[in-house]
């Protein structure tokens, strides 16, 4: 057990393959070096991969971990993370869902659970309290089902076997995720862990869905204080401009047109920054023309979920990638298409970012005839089945489930394939944007824009730096990874973390925010010193809220230095073992279109000056010239291989 509140202290360890359960040691020192989600799914790899492991295969671990504010009432604080090797990638990647499936985890009486093995037969899991039970998904008609009919099969089996309703949190795949599909992804009620393809690791286990519930409270170690608390940061949060007025009225929506004006609206796969239609595909047109009602995760005061009608049935609308990388990204003008592939995908079990990408990676190859498959910018007819087609794998639909970067390398134009590491990137066009460039590139688990630091929100949607130089991107996007390494590994949404930064400086008319935009890309060396020396951190600030919510709720000392130092560690220590499977400065890349043609063919700067910025990247980092960790370095985060 633990001395700390938030934990439930322990953590499972269920083998697929001959149904052993055992408790799996997880210290408190662990708990103070790594708090949780992801962080803590990256120790539990480290200690038990050699670097030789494939996705697909008995040795793959998957870890489903929560945080330790999980379950104790924070702001939007339901989050939890699934970590494995990426059928996409090769390498670690980690997925985040806002589902309740961490909650109930939680209430099962465990902090994290891992798998290993692979099932002998389609199989489901049922996990209550100390009692883990895999049951024929065939034989209790689990298996084929598309995620929601999934989801409400498991319930009523649980229900007819309890005589009574129960409430518990499921995560489960699609026929993407059994069809091995690179980007299928994993679900619990309609919020997803999409990235990076897990959810076909899911289906070659032969595991279809997981279901938990129990008795178990998560404890508080302060519950006054802790009360009171939250009740401050939900007003704090209903008080800023963006979790408190942007994301409940639009959502991430709401995005496009800022990214319109800035120029970083991805459009036509890439080849612009802005598009001619974006009202029609943007974030007002949802809200006046679609949106039923606002809706949030467990615990989240800023309802940033939109809910649509598909078909006569209200579902969760899309989010912003899926509108851009739907609209503006394959030139379609329709938002109730986007609407409803948005819904199709999910029940398929597929990721939308990646789904559009390489939809529109095979519309470019057609264009430029490298490969005749009929796709056509601009055509939309004939879409919604092909979604069908990659989630069973049937006719052209088994080459897209593939990817872009493996179709890109069977069919050519790698140059225009917009992937980094094998992941897809968002919709945020970087060349307007160079520092979420580097991000893309340096990124863990490849094109992610929340593990790149997120830095196009310095540079174009919420504080406005100088969008175009390299100077103090190395710097800043450093200290943005390590910021949200933390917050995620709490079990909190990084929306949270926005609020860190005061209105002020969100108003570009605003004259503190001029001079402040100013300045922050001319003091690389003060942000350089704050990453190498975040224990000078050491005082609580107004505007950060989360280390009294764990000094309260969990009873850790914390402040922003140790958030900083964990999540150096996190990210860190992912990249270890990512070198461990072949990742270096080589690795870190962008397709040429983003770091060799110019977005505004009249201004060079308007490119990605990758290479100057990964080469101060890995110097701000401490790693070698060939962006890897070193021993000492790993031994001054007080890193260390256990025996587990």
């Amino acid at each position: 057990m633990s001395k700390y509140s938030g934990y439930m202290g322990k953590v499972a360890k269920f083998d697929l393959s001959t149904g052993k359960l055992e408790d799996y040691p997880w210290s408190d020192q662990e708990r103070e070096l790594y708090i949780g989600g992801k962080i803590m799914a990256a120790k539990i790899l480290y200690d038990n991969l050699t670097g030789k492991e494939e996705a697909y295969s008995e040795e793959n671990m998957i870890v489903i971990s929560t945080g330790p504010l999980t379950g104790t009432g924070a702001p939007s604080s339901n989050r939890f993370n699934v970590s494995a090797i990426s059928p996409q990638t090769g390498i670690i990647a980690s997925s985040n869902c806002g589902g309740n499936f961490g909650y109930y985890l939680k209430k099962a009486g465990y902090d994290a659970l891992i798998l290993t093995g692979k099932c002998d037969e389609h199989s489901w899991l049922e996990i209550y309290n100390d009692s883990f039970v895999l049951h024929n998904a065939d034989r209790e008609d689990v298996w084929g089902k598309r995620v929601s009919e999934a989801q409400q099969q498991i319930r009523d089996l649980i229900e007819r076997d309890n005589g009574c309703r129960m409430k518990c949190g499921i995560v489960t795949i699609g026929p993407a995720g059994e069809n091995l599909v690179r980007y299928a992804g994993i679900f619990s009620d309609e919020r997803t862990a999409g990235r990076a393809g897990l959810g076909s690791v899911f289906g070659w286990k032969n595991l279809k869905a997981i279901a938990a519930y129990g008795n178990h409270h998560t404890p508080i170690h302060n519950e006054k204080k802790t009360i009171a608390w939250n009740k401050k940061w939900v007003k704090y949060l209903r008080a800023h401009p963006l979790t408190g007025s942007q994301l409940p009225k639009l959502g991430t929506a709401g995005l496009v047109s800022g990214m319109q004006a800035t120029k970083v609206l991805a459009t036509k796969n890439f080849a612009q920054g802005t598009n001619p239609d974006f009202e029609k595909v943007s974030g007002e047109a949802l809200a006046e023309q679609y949106n039923i009602v606002n809706k949030g995760c467990l615990s989240c005061p800023m309802n940033c979920a939109r809910t649509v009608d598909v078909d006569g049935k209200e579902v969760k609308g899309p989010e912003l990638e899926t509108l851009g990388l739907l609209g503006g990204g394959i030139l379609n003008t329709d938002l109730s298409l986007i609407n409803k592939w948005n819904y199709e995908l999910d029940e398929l079990g597929m990721d939308t970012i990646s789904s559009a990408s390489t939809l529109a990676y095979a519309m470019e190859a057609n264009e430029k005839g490298l490969w005749n498959n009929g796709l056509e910018f601009g055509k939309t007819e004939g879409i919604t089945e092909l979604w069908s087609d990659i989630a069973y794998r049937r006719g052209i639909g088994d080459e897209l489930a593939e990817g872009t970067k493996r179709l890109s390398e069977k069919f050519g134009g790698k140059e225009f394939a917009i992937q980094s590491k094998g992941l897809e990137l968002s919709a945020y066009e970087p060349r307007h944007a160079v520092g979420q460039g580097l991000g893309y590139a340096v990124s863990n688990r490849g094109g992610c824009h929340l593990n790149a630091g997120y830095l196009v929100f310095l540079e174009a949607l919420g504080i406005r730096i100088d969008s175009q130089t390299p100077k103090a991107k190395a710097e800043l996007t450093m200290f943005m990874q390590d910021f949200f390494e933390s917050v995620s590994a709490t079990g909190q949404c990084l929306f949270t973390g926005y609020a860190f930064f005061p209105p002020a400086l969100l108003d570009p008319n605003n004259g503190l925010a001029k001079t402040v935009n100013s300045m922050m890309t001319k003091i690389a060396p003060a942000i350089a010193f704050i990453n190498k020396h975040p224990e000078l951190l050491f005082f609580p600030l107004p505007i950060f809220h989360h280390d009294r919510e764990m000094k309260y709720a969990v009873g850790m000392k914390m402040n922003l230095g140790k958030y900083l130092r964990v999540g150096e560690r996190g990210y860190t220590l992912e990249r270890y073992i990512d070198s461990l499977f072949g990742v270096n400065g080589e690795s870190d890349t962008l397709p040429a279109r983003l770091t060799d043609e110019p977005e505004d063919p009249a201004d060079e700067s308007t490119k990605v000056p990758l290479e100057k910025m990964k080469k101060a990247y890995y110097a701000v980092r401490g790693w070698n010239k060939e962006g890897v960790p070193t021993e000492s370095g790993l031994k001054k985060l007080g890193i260390k291989k256990g025996s587990k």
